[in-house]
């Protein structure tokens, strides 16, 4: 019946403020981290976009990722800043499941540009002398594009369904951002086709993602095995490099913050914020240090941004 049915108006937001007090030390390394992310995501777009040597398919897509990093950084924010520096901890429905939807877009965008970047590694590795012809500047767009349709209408359905739901439990959340494994566990009604549509959601991005990317690297490595110089070789591999990093520091606090929903009921809810924060703060912080350090042209641009030039 309609009368059961039951929608909280608001829910409460917890995470790192429960856990600890004196947030305000908290917010200090949090607010730096979300200097560092805004910061540094903007100046590989800025530097991308200033130097024109830099409109190649390899650094269209970096910028791709710095637009997904700054989606999930600027997601998060206004929630996590609220409940650390004001402990304004009340979040309205409708703006959790906005936020919710932001978040997961933006994260999916992350794993589908991260398998972008790693075909192009392979196509660069694997048809150097093709290469350019294959991944033309409009194919780059098309794929982004491509990505980005895919997150929205993929995450679409969750907010939906969420709302046709009763709460009638706890309205208190994990964390000090809306997660939808997170609100699954608050409803009194029975939610086994949203559980089998967000595992589903899981399994078609992040699932083939990953296996598109481990795909990608098992021909790169047997084609680096094919190149007869030792110099060559390196010089191929040393192309990957950031990338695997970037892989690794998304990809693994990912697959354990879903381990620890799928499988960890008793862990203790720490574990669930230091997993959540991980996931969501640290990609973003370190994907631009580590494309400029390991990338010259990037080096290259940021410092050609910072030394005013001589007239």
């Amino acid at each position: 019946t309609n009368s059961s049915f039951l929608r909280p108006s608001s829910f409460l937001l917890t995470g790192i403020s429960a856990t600890a007090n004196g947030s305000v030390w908290l917010a200090i390394p949090f607010c730096c981290m979300y200097v560092i992310s805004i910061l540094g995501n903007s100046v590989v777009l800025f530097v991308i976009k200033a130097e024109r040597s830099l409109h190649e398919p390899m650094y269209l897509f970096l910028c791709m990722l710095a637009l997904a990093d700054l989606g999930v950084s600027l997601s998060t924010l206004p929630t996590v800043l609220s409940v650390l520096l004001f402990d304004s901890c009340e979040i309205g429905f409708d703006a959790c499941l906005a936020q919710m939807f932001f978040i997961h877009c933006f994260s999916i965008l992350d794993s589908g540009v991260l398998w972008a970047m790693a075909f192009d590694r392979f196509m660069a590795i694997y048809n150097p002398l093709q290469y350019a012809s294959i991944l033309t500047i409009p194919r780059v767009g098309v794929i982004g594009l491509g990505l980005t349709v895919r997150s929205v209408s993929l995450l679409l359905p969750l907010p939906i369904l969420l709302k046709k739901l009763s709460f009638c439990r706890s309205h208190v959340l994990a964390h000090s951002f809306c997660l939808h494994p997170n609100l699954l566990q608050l409803p009194c009604a029975d939610i086994s086709v949203n559980s089998m549509y967000g595992l589903f959601v899981l399994l078609a991005t992040f699932g083939l993602d990953l296996l598109a990317i481990v795909l990608s690297y098992v021909m790169i490595i047997k084609t680096v095995l094919s190149i007869a110089s030792k110099e060559e070789r390196l010089r191929a591999l040393n192309t990957c490099i950031s990338h695997i990093c970037a892989v690794l520091i998304y990809y693994i606090p990912m697959i354990g913050l879903s381990m620890v929903y799928r499988f960890g009921k008793s862990a203790s809810p720490l574990i669930h914020v230091f997993m959540a924060n991980i996931y969501l703060l640290v990609p973003p912080v370190l994907n631009p240090i580590i494309y400029s350090v390991k990338t010259k042209q990037i080096r290259r641009g940021i410092h050609k941004i910072l030394t005013p030039r001589r007239h």
